[in-house]
């Protein structure tokens, strides 16, 4: 009934306010216009875009078949012709009005929601369908306002895409042949039938402008189309009586948006912008009315369209109508809506596939039916483009399909199986006595009433086991009763029994009419009212009407009306519906007359006072005979009333017994009736008779025309008969002939057959594979060697291949032998089985007696031995070849000429040259002759001429890449390969190796050196530590000594207060060590740190001339200072450079007699300060000099020395000056003319001002001030808590610290100091504490202290008193918590004042 065939998938039955709001949806969408080319594209594109306005609200979308291998120009080179924005797109990239968009090389390109979306590219079959591909994205995404441009290329591509485009309703463009460089695409497009326009580039730019300013399209709004003429009449109702006029299609029960959307799409292409100015148009070009007509019915399809249903039929349907069937009994389909045949082939094959495979070999018969006169023509011819079997698989296009000129046409066993017809769902009949009907997508083009009337038509015309298949989109609806769903998802229904009788009625016929009146348009509403008024007048005909009945021409009763009953009744026997037969034999009579007049008159004729007698009462009877002829019926119809007249009256045979009994008293008006009806009864039977004569005299005249055509048939048989005499003698000649070419065929089938035989045994007797194929590729002999690769039975012949699982691993055999067959050129190839061995592929085109191709023939030959020995040479030969690639050392194989046949990759890579700059060149070219030795020359001449050979021949040489290197060559013949001899040169690069033996002889060298260095250095350290032995033994001696003359005698005053003196001296002195000893470590270890604060120097020189005057006095030594009055400052650390000055001078007094003289001097030049402490003392050796300030020397490091120490003051001194960025050096003149050492300190450094946690660190002295206990006020009631393990020093800093009035508690562990002070919350004052402690240290005490609550001590000032003097513990101690780090020995004053300090009992001074 109609092509309407949408590929998405449509509502159907929506309501009027979801179309409203689908419309609307869809009118506020710009239009995007897709342009597709291939080659000759480009200058296409540009023409275009340069034409076009930069306004036109619509967006553009170029799709060019690009190289997938190089990087795309084309946005850089399109966005020179137009000033709209040219972007290459991006995957999820949205489209904008105004803006032209580019595909990406190597990729397909889909639109969704607005949305670009790129994937990789496939090929189907070989071609990339890119533009068809997005048109039909396209066409599905923007419907009618989709516009598809198809420009100059090479190919079929874009021809689907814009019947897409067409089919929703947009506008189609095509290059014309003359402007289009390659013409091929626009061209297929253009044959089609669905392009609108075939114009330039430049003219398709023109066009695009002109409907961009339609208001339907630049308003995005569609003008109402039921706006009524000024005549007053709907123009929309026009126009469908115009189309119903030409093509007798009434539009009326169609769905009125697809149809007002396709009416819009005409108005744009013709610039109209009023409906009624369309409808002119129609008028004045009849053309343009059947345009319009094959627009509303564009058919829109495609073979195999969801394949998932026609696997539903395969399973559900088929095998239900393919059981027990007989060749009398044939499978029926009726496809409706058809369009161009694609789905009707498309069951057709899935069929023919599904009984194939199940065996049986029922007939078939398909009925495809379409509105579309069109499209019913292209689907008998069935041929079709490539491009519209893209979805047919390889395997049912070989076997169902064949290749032609224009493309591939169906089969002509498939073609034989569907018939195609013209039918119009609304008026035309149905088929009946069916297996299946589909019905895909037609409905939802249709009013909700048509559907109503069309679903009980389906169930009629289907068998008991029936199926119904619509589209997804399509349901039964309210027929649940007579259909029961079997597949949901692809709505396939069973009929189900009717309970009730249906009331198939079908609409009036639609064929064409003289008049074009305007009919209402039948809504859903406006269809009610009418089955309403229909049922009112059922009623008002059944009460008051006649009863009555329809006969045709021959008095066959075709409608029954009212109660016909008293009447009419059925005859006895055969059922009969003749109405003669079944009228009461009192109206037969009179209903022949009455009929015969109407029928010969062909006007009403009516019967009265007919007289029906039943049982004892008499009925007058009117009859009425109406003639009519209903619109386009071929025959005239009848229409038969019956109505009572008058009351019943008695029997005629008691009116005449009564009449002889009682004469008198009869009543005069009773018999003028009886005699009325006499004469009434005459002239009727008279006018009977007259009717049988009349047709008896017709019969004679038919009799006589039917004689004399009797005679001539009679004259035309004898002709016949002697026409069939001389056929009888031809055929026997002709059986003559046929003896004699039946005797000619039994000799060439005897000839046939022994060829069949030798051919059969020479095949048999081949060792090798052979196999020969149809042109179905179905298998027609073989060899046995093949039967085993293909694994073949005798059965096998007449198989496909393709049901033959092979040993070869060649998983496109199938292919490649259509492609021999559809080339004709021989395919060799090798292959292996999948044991790996090895065959020689060959395919070749099986020709026939007269040249014709009609299959391949497939052979395969051994060559598996070969292949195994080339395997082997190859895998030898590499094998060589990788063992000479991975020698480090050159190789390079001459011939006699002494050219290089070759080398190997050591060689290049060494010396720097490719292989085609050495090859076939004198050895002494290579590398501009930098092998052009003599006497390598001379060694290779020698081993030509006397088979000699040379080895470890060592040349130097200046090569031209490499430079100067050192090689070791060996030379000799080699083995004879085919015939010819060679020589081996080997070249060793022995470079390194010399560098390396100089390098071990020089490191030989310098290892003696340093042996003798350390040596030295290791006499040293052990005369230091001798030193360092007697030094400290020394001091010990002392105290152990006059400790232990304490512990035992009873030494008086004198004695005493000189051996506490000694002790003093001799602690004094160790400590010294000590503190050098840690000094020395800082520096070797890196770890001396300076607090580096804005000084002065004369202040610093001053103090430590006072810390060491008591000495100077002792050995009457005179110390005189000098130093400028500038006040200039420097940054530094006090103290450290008080201790140089203190050591330097410590120095001075330690060599300088008795009553010598020391001079210390400050003075400032430019940017720094010199300072010298000189003497008059034993001086300096000058081969002493150089390492005076290196530790560990001494100028006399004999055990006879005077002078203590351990030869690290002047060490610690260059450190401390070099630190402060200064140097310091030392003169003398000799032995006994004194020393000066001199001290340059730069006033400007890059020294930082720091300030570190200041530890009271005693500066080294013999004397400590006194006035550190002047600024004492009192530890009165100063309650210290001490923690140390050694009993010793708690007992000493106790004695120490209650001599000043402190409270002491001393505890031995960290644990037991915790508890001491949690059991005395606030108890104490101080906390004095070691480091090195078992089981918990200071570190561990110090911490759970600081977690103490205030109130049980936890902010409690604490030092650390440790033997830990380094800097590290100093940092460590006072980041754990401590506030002082005093490192051991402590003295007993410098005791009191740090615990002074931390209990705030220091005077302010």
């Amino acid at each position: 009934m109609t092509s309407r065939r949408s590929s998405k998938k449509s509502q159907s039955n929506s309501t009027p306010a979801k179309t409203s709001d689908a419309e609307q949806e869809e009118n506020q969408l710009f239009p995007i216009v897709g342009m597709g080319a291939s080659a000759g594209g480009l200058e296409a594109f540009a023409e275009l875009l340069s034409h076009l306005p930069t306004d036109t609200g619509m967006a553009f979308v170029l799709v060019q078949h690009l190289s997938p291998n190089q990087k795309s120009l084309l946005s850089e080179i399109l966005s020179r012709t137009t000033q709209m924005p040219v972007t290459e797109v991006e995957n999820g990239m949205s489209v904008e009005p105004n803006h032209v968009y580019v595909i990406p090389p190597n990729t397909t390109m889909t639109i969704s929601q607005g949305v670009l979306k790129l994937i990789p590219r496939e090929k189907v079959f070989g071609l990339s369908k890119t533009v068809d591909a997005f048109f039909i994205s396209l066409a599905q995404e923007r419907g009618s306002k989709a516009i598809g441009v198809v420009l100059s290329g090479g190919d079929a591509d874009g021809t689907r895409g814009v019947e897409e485009i067409k089919g929703a309703g947009g506008i189609t463009f095509a290059q014309s042949e003359k402007s289009a460089k390659v013409n091929s695409m626009p061209n297929t497009a253009v044959a089609s039938g669905h392009v609108d326009f075939i114009l330039t580039p430049e003219a398709i730019a023109e066009e695009l402008a002109k409907i961009s300013r339609h208001p339907y399209v630049s308003h995005r709004s569609v003008s109402k189309l039921t706006e009524p003429l000024p005549e007053g009449e709907d123009v929309l109702l026009v126009i469908f009586n115009l189309l119903r006029t030409a093509k007798g299609v009434d539009f009326n029960h169609y769905k009125q948006t697809t149809l007002k959307r396709r009416i819009l799409r005409r108005m744009i292409l013709y610039k109209l912008e009023r409906l009624e100015d369309y409808l002119r148009y129609l008028q004045d070009n009849p053309a343009e009315v059947s345009a319009l007509y094959q627009d509303v019915l564009i058919a829109v399809t495609s073979f195999f369209r969801d394949p998932e249903a026609f696997e539903a039929l395969k399973s559900k349907v088929f095998p239900v109508i393919a059981k027990d069937r007989t060749p009398e009994s044939p499978i029926r389909i009726w496809v409706s809506g058809c369009s161009t045949g694609e789905e009707a082939y498309s069951i057709a094959i899935c069929l023919l596939e599904y009984l194939t495979d199940s065996g049986i070999n029922p007939p078939i018969q398909i009925f495809a039916t379409d509105i579309n006169e069109v499209a019913i023509e292209k689907a008998r011819i069935g041929i079709y483009k490539p491009s519209e079997v893209a979805d047919v698989s390889p395997e049912r296009l070989q076997r169902f399909f064949i290749q032609v000129e224009s493309g591939y046409q169906i089969g002509k066993p498939v073609r034989e199986l569907c018939v195609f017809a013209r039918q119009n769902l609304i008026a035309d009949p149905p088929f009946s006595k069916l297996d299946l009907i589909t019905c895909r997508n037609v409905l939802i083009y249709l009013g909700a009433a048509v559907q109503k009337k069309l679903l009980p038509i389906f169930h009629y015309g289907l068998k008991l086991t029936g199926f119904l298949m619509l589209g997804t989109s399509e349901t039964v609806g309210e027929f649940s009763d007579l259909f029961s769903l079997v597949d949901r998802k692809y709505k396939i229904y069973a009929r189900k029994v009717a309970s009730t009788q249906l009331g198939i009625a079908l609409p009036m016929s639609n064929h064409p009419v003289e008049t074009a009146n305007p009919q209402p348009p039948v809504s859903e509403d406006d269809w009610n009212d009418l089955e309403m008024q229909k049922a009112a007048d059922k009623i008002v005909l059944s009460k008051y009407a006649p009863a009555g009945v329809i006969v045709n021409n021959n008095l066959v009763i075709l409608q029954f009306r009212g109660q016909t009953a008293p009447y009419l009744q059925p005859s006895p026997g055969r059922a009969s519906f003749n109405l003669l037969k079944m009228a009461k034999e009192d109206l037969r009579l009179e209903l022949r007359t009455a009929i015969h007049q109407a029928k010969k008159r062909e006007i009403p004729v009516r019967k009265e006072g007919l007289q029906i007698r039943e049982n004892d009462r008499v009925r007058q009877v009117k009859i009425d005979v109406i003639p009519f002829k209903p619109i386009a019926a071929a025959e005239s119809y009848f229409l038969v009333l019956f109505e009572d007249t008058s009351p019943s009256l008695p029997p005629a045979s008691e009116i005449a017994g009564d009449r002889n009994l009682s004469a008198r008293r009869r009543n005069p008006t009773a018999d003028q009736q009886e005699i009325i009806q006499l004469k009434q009864e005459l002239a009727t039977t008279k006018e009977y008779l007259q009717s049988i004569i009349e047709e008896q005299q017709a019969t004679n005249q038919d009799l006589r025309a039917a004689n004399e055509e009797i005679l001539s048939s009679n004259e035309e048989l004898q002709s016949t008969n002697e026409e069939l005499e001389t056929a009888k003698e031809e055929i026997q000649a002709t059986n003559e002939e046929l003896n004699t070419i039946n005797d000619e065929l039994q000799r060439r089938n005897l000839e046939t057959t022994q060829v069949s035989n030798d051919l059969q045994n020479l095949l048999s007797s081949i060792n090798i594979p052979i196999l020969m194929l149809g042109g179905d590729l179905r298998i027609r002999r073989f060899t046995p060697l093949a039967a085993l690769i293909f694994n073949l039975i005798s059965t096998d012949v007449g198989r496909p291949l393709s049901d033959i699982n092979h040993n070869l691993n060649l998983p496109d055999l199938e292919q490649q032998i259509l492609e021999v067959i559809n080339t004709l050129n021989l395919k060799t190839q090798e292959v292996r089985d999948q044991d790996g061995y090895w065959y020689d592929l060959r395919i070749r085109p099986y020709r026939t007696i007269d040249n014709k191709i009609d299959g391949a023939v497939v052979v395969l030959v051994d060559i598996n031995a070969l292949k195994r020995s080339a395997e082997q040479v190859r895998a030898s030969r590499d094998y060589a070849e990788a063992i000479v690639d991975t020698v480090r050392e050159s190789l390079v194989v001459l011939n006699l000429d002494l050219r290089v046949i070759t080398a190997n990759q050591s060689f290049y890579e060494t010396f720097q040259v490719t292989p085609t700059e050495t090859e076939q060149r004198l050895i002494f070219e290579i590398g501009n002759g930098q092998w052009n030795i003599p006497q390598l020359r001379s060694l290779l001449e020698d081993i030509l001429q006397n088979n000699a050979q040379f080895q470890d021949l060592e040349v130097e040489h200046n090569f031209e890449q490499i430079g100067q290197k050192t090689m070791r060559l060996n030379g000799r013949k080699m083995p004879q390969t085919d015939d010819i001899p060679m020589i081996l040169l080997v070249i060793e690069d022995i470079t390194r190796r010399k560098q390396l033996e100089a390098e071990r002889t020089q490191l030989l060298t310098q290892e003696q050196s340093a042996r003798a260095a350390a040596e030295t250095a290791n006499r040293a350290k052990d005369e230091f530590l001798s030193i360092v032995s007697h030094e400290l033994r020394n001091p010990l001696n002392s105290l152990l000594g006059w400790a232990n003359l304490l512990r035992k005698q009873q030494l008086d005053e004198a004695r005493t207060k000189q051996a506490i003196e000694s002790i003093h001296r001799s602690a004094k002195a160790q400590a010294q060590l000590i503190a050098d000893l840690l000094d020395i470590s800082r520096v070797s270890s890196g770890r001396f740190r300076l607090n580096v604060q804005s000084i002065e120097l004369a202040p610093i020189i001053e103090a430590a001339i006072k810390v060491v005057s008591i000495s100077a006095e002792t050995k009457n030594i005179q110390i005189e200072s000098r130093m400028e009055p500038a006040t200039k400052r420097m940054l530094g650390d006090p103290i450290r450079l008080q201790q140089v000055i203190w050591n330097l001078l410590s120095n001075a007094i330690k060599f300088t007699p008795v009553g010598g003289r020391i001079e210390v001097t400050l003075e400032y030049f430019d940017l720094q300060a010199q300072i010298q402490v000189s003497d008059t003392g034993q001086g300096i050796n000058a081969d002493f000099l150089p390492y005076l300030f290196e530790r560990f020397r001494q100028a006399d490091g004999a055990r006879t020395r005077s002078n203590p120490g351990l030869g690290l003051g002047l060490s610690i001194v260059r450190h401390l000056v070099e630190l402060h960025g200064g140097t310091v050096d030392a003169q003398s003149q000799g032995e006994g003319q004194g020393a000066t050492f001199t001290i340059r300190l730069p006033l400007q450094t890059n020294l930082q001002e720091i300030s570190l946690p200041s530890t009271e660190e005693a500066v080294v002295s013999i004397e400590e001030p006194e006035v550190l206990l002047d600024t004492i006020l009192s530890l009165e009631g100063v309650r210290v808590l001490i923690v140390d393990d050694e009993t010793d020093i708690r007992e000493l800093f106790t004695t120490v610290l209650e001599a000043y009035g402190g409270e002491v508690t001393a505890v031995t562990s960290a644990s037991e100091a915790l508890s001491t002070l949690m059991a005395n919350p606030g108890g104490y004052d101080v906390l004095l504490s070691d480091i090195g402690m078992p089981e918990e240290d200071g570190f561990m005490l110090i911490g759970q202290v600081r977690m103490l609550s205030p109130e049980l001590g936890g902010r409690i000032p604490a030092a650390a008193l440790t033997a830990y003097a380094g800097d590290v513990e100093q940092t460590e101690v006072l980041a754990a918590g401590f506030q002082m780090h005093i490192a051991k020995p402590v003295e007993p004053d410098r005791l009191v004042f740090i615990v002074a300090s931390l209990a705030g009992r220091i005077r302010n001074t």
